[in-house]
């Protein structure tokens, strides 16, 4: 606990947490969850939003419009022209149909895409019986879901006022409140500032005698105002990060009205066995790739297979309010080299991993990209292997993993310094919460806290990763640590976060 006093003044008065009891996030006499803050008011965020429609809602099971059967040749013209049959089809209540595929192994040599919203690709299955599909031919994309996302500024900016806004808050003070109103969508501007990044210590990377840019221009997020109050903005989702007024600048942190057009909403991808040729290969090579999610939000990507892709799910950073749930990646054939690749590339916000699974080696199970706020969530997942859940880089934050095991390999956030391209400090305002792991690495970086509560295996201790040699580098601190080698209540935060927000319902929505 010492650690979290080297940026914060904790608030005083608290008294040592009893086992199997955090003193971050517990239960009061009532039952209902209490948080512990910093001084400033930053605290562990409400994960719950996480998931399709913002968390706690069901999947819909949307009516078949079309079917396919597998042929003995290429069969991606098929599936292709009646995935794009179904997108002509009229929207009701937000869905056009699902394009089904039989049982049987489909063979497609090119890449199948989505671009309409309302359209689901679904198998009969995702066993070896079920529904098969197998890449042939060159290395591709086997699947693609992607919108064109457009943000457009709409008016002029304000500045936001406040002194600090701590990590975890619905709200914030600007200067002039009058161009906005309820329903708005908005984006949270902060400069990225010389003073912040000396600060973060991020001004001193050098790689092969060469400087290298860990965060650069501006930090940016979205959120809907859901109240005003004289200037007072009330947001739909809490912020994942905290706005220092010390280090913005003489301009700021601004709130400014956007459009967001593009994004297409209500698709799905369910219930099929995607299989790759096992290649041994490196990180730079072409490869065959799974599912990926661009511009699009309100989705999900449920009970697949995936065996050999290098890129089995990958989420961009205009992806907002997904489920991935139950997807299994097998990898017969580890990476060849240093350079990994991830299992599931989160670099969007509001997205649930929820019960998925991985067996494989040389390999980063869950990855986050750089510049994205969350909430993001780890949920219940199961990796085997010596690879990591690792946030990657440049400064995402906002990530719950909760309930995980990971047994041959370990769970960080931390500062990967030189590592990659400068990756630098990874993830702030991040939660590893009741997992099972071999190994974790948690760091506390400047003006923000990482956290491991509950969490069983060793904990390690870890220098800024460099490439030049040079002066022996102090141990980094470690971040927040509590209740190790005992799980605390709640067994899951996420979980008992939706119930208290929405209810016992939205547990069983989830399939809880």
């Amino acid at each position: 606990m010492a650690a979290a006093a080297v940026f914060f003044a904790v608030t005083v008065g608290a008294k040592p947490a009893p086992a199997a009891h955090s003193e971050w996030v517990y239960f009061d006499h009532s039952g209902k969850l209490t948080y512990r803050q910093f001084k400033v008011g930053d605290r562990i965020m409400d994960f719950s939003y996480a998931g399709y429609m913002g968390g706690g809602v069901a999947v819909p099971i949307v009516p078949v419009k079309k079917t396919v059967t597998p042929s003995d040749d290429d069969d991606s013209a098929a599936i292709q022209g009646a995935i794009d049959e179904v997108s002509a089809l009229p929207l009701v209540n937000g869905i056009r149909g699902a394009v089904l595929l039989a049982p049987g192994r489909f063979h497609c040599k090119a890449t199948l895409k989505i671009s309409a919203s309302g359209v689901v690709l679904r198998g009969s299955g995702s066993g070896e019986a079920d529904t098969v599909i197998e890449m042939t031919g060159d290395p591709h994309l086997a699947v693609l879901i992607a919108g064109e996302s457009t943000i457009k500024p709409v008016g002029e900016a304000t500045t936001i006022v406040d002194d600090y806004v701590p990590s975890g808050a619905m709200t914030l003070n600007v200067k002039n409140a009058s161009g906005f109103k309820v329903g708005d969508v908005v984006q949270i501007v902060r400069p990225v500032t010389p003073e912040w990044v000396h600060l973060m210590g991020m001004d001193t990377l050098v790689r092969a005698g060469k400087k290298q840019t860990w965060v650069s221009d501006e930090l940016k997020t979205e959120r809907m105002i859901v109240a005003i109050k004289g200037k007072r903005l009330e947001f739909d989702v809490p912020l994942a990060d905290s706005y220092d007024a010390k280090y913005l600048g003489a301009d700021g942190a601004k709130v400014v009205k956007v459009e967001h057009t593009g994004q297409i909403e209500q698709v799905g991808v369910e219930n099929f066995r995607l299989v790759a040729p096992a290649r041994r290969v490196t990180l730079n090579d072409k490869h065959f790739n799974g599912v990926e999610l661009k511009s699009m939000k309100d989705g999900w990507v449920s009970n697949l297979r995936i065996l050999n892709t290098t890129g089995p799910v990958n989420l961009d950073h205009n992806t907002r309010r997904v489920t991935v749930v139950k997807v299994d990646v097998t990898q017969s054939i580890a990476l060849i080299g240093a350079a990994k690749s991830a299992d599931f590339s989160v670099d969007g916000t509001q997205i649930l991993i929820d019960r998925c699974s991985a067996d494989e080696n040389n390999v980063f199970y869950i990855a986050t990209g750089a510049r994205e706020q969350g909430p993001n969530v780890v949920l219940h997942c199961v990796f085997h292997g010596d690879g990591h859940v690792q946030p990657h880089q440049r400064w995402s934050t906002g990530l719950l993993i909760d309930s995980n095991e990971v047994p041959e390999g370990g769970i960080d956030l931390m500062n990967r310094g030189s590592m990659g391209s400068g990756h630098g400090w990874t993830m702030g305002w991040g939660v590893a919460w009741n997992n099972v792991a071999k190994s974790y690495v948690i760091q506390m970086p400047p003006g923000a806290a990482n956290w491991g509560i509950g969490n069983r295996g060793e904990q390690a201790l870890g220098k800024l990763p460099t490439f030049d040699p040079g002066p022996e580098l102090p141990m980094l601190p470690q971040g927040i640590i509590e209740s190790q080698e005992k799980p605390v209540a709640p067994e899951s935060l996420y979980l008992e976060q939706l119930k208290e927000r929405l209810g016992p319902q939205a547990i069983k929505n989830i399939g809880y």
